[in-house]
Protein backbone atom coordinates (compact mmCIF):
# COMPACT_ATOMS: atom_id res chain seq x y z
CA UNK A 1 0.00 0.00 0.00
CA UNK A 2 1.26 3.57 -0.84
CA UNK A 3 1.34 6.02 2.01
CA UNK A 4 1.00 9.51 0.71
CA UNK A 5 4.25 11.36 2.18
CA UNK A 6 1.83 14.56 2.71
CA UNK A 7 -0.13 12.52 5.30
CA UNK A 8 3.27 11.69 7.45
CA UNK A 9 3.96 14.14 10.37
CA UNK A 10 7.10 16.42 9.35
CA UNK A 11 9.47 14.77 11.79
CA UNK A 12 8.48 10.95 11.04
CA UNK A 13 8.76 11.57 7.81
CA UNK A 14 12.36 12.66 8.43
CA UNK A 15 13.16 9.99 10.61
CA UNK A 16 11.68 7.41 7.67
CA UNK A 17 13.95 9.18 5.33
CA UNK A 18 17.24 8.82 7.35
CA UNK A 19 16.44 5.58 8.04
CA UNK A 20 16.12 5.07 4.72
CA UNK A 21 19.31 6.93 3.75
CA UNK A 22 21.14 5.28 6.78
CA UNK A 23 20.27 1.65 5.11
CA UNK A 24 21.56 2.05 2.33
CA UNK A 25 24.80 1.91 3.48
CA UNK A 26 28.23 3.41 1.98
CA UNK A 27 28.98 5.77 -0.51
CA UNK A 28 32.65 4.49 -2.81
CA UNK A 29 32.01 7.27 -5.22
CA UNK A 30 34.19 10.40 -5.99
CA UNK A 31 32.10 12.80 -4.44
CA UNK A 32 30.76 12.40 -1.07
CA UNK A 33 27.62 13.25 -0.38
CA UNK A 34 26.91 14.39 3.27
CA UNK A 35 23.46 12.89 5.09
CA UNK A 36 21.62 15.57 5.17
CA UNK A 37 21.98 16.36 1.42
CA UNK A 38 21.05 12.29 1.03
CA UNK A 39 18.09 13.11 2.86
CA UNK A 40 16.66 16.12 0.69
CA UNK A 41 17.50 13.70 -2.80
CA UNK A 42 14.93 11.59 -1.00
CA UNK A 43 12.97 14.16 0.24
CA UNK A 44 12.75 15.96 -3.88
CA UNK A 45 12.36 12.60 -5.19
CA UNK A 46 9.11 11.84 -2.59
CA UNK A 47 7.86 15.90 -4.23
CA UNK A 48 8.16 14.86 -7.66
CA UNK A 49 6.40 11.91 -7.28
CA UNK A 50 9.58 9.75 -8.45
CA UNK A 51 9.69 7.68 -5.41
CA UNK A 52 7.20 6.52 -2.94
CA UNK A 53 6.36 5.21 0.49
CA UNK A 54 5.29 1.86 0.75
CA UNK A 55 3.49 0.15 3.25
CA UNK A 56 3.88 -4.01 3.82
CA UNK A 57 1.05 -5.21 5.28
CA UNK A 58 2.51 -8.80 5.01
CA UNK A 59 6.19 -7.84 6.77
CA UNK A 60 4.47 -4.96 8.76
CA UNK A 61 7.92 -2.98 7.31
CA UNK A 62 7.65 0.58 5.61
CA UNK A 63 10.17 1.31 2.56
CA UNK A 64 10.53 4.42 -0.02
CA UNK A 65 11.42 2.67 -3.64
CA UNK A 66 11.43 4.70 -6.99
CA UNK A 67 7.61 4.36 -8.15
CA UNK A 68 8.93 3.01 -11.50
CA UNK A 69 9.95 0.15 -9.80
CA UNK A 70 6.90 -0.40 -7.66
Amino acid sequence: MIIPWQDIAPETLENLIREFVLREGTDYGAIEVSLQNKIEQVKSQLERGEAVIVFSELHETVDIQLKQKF
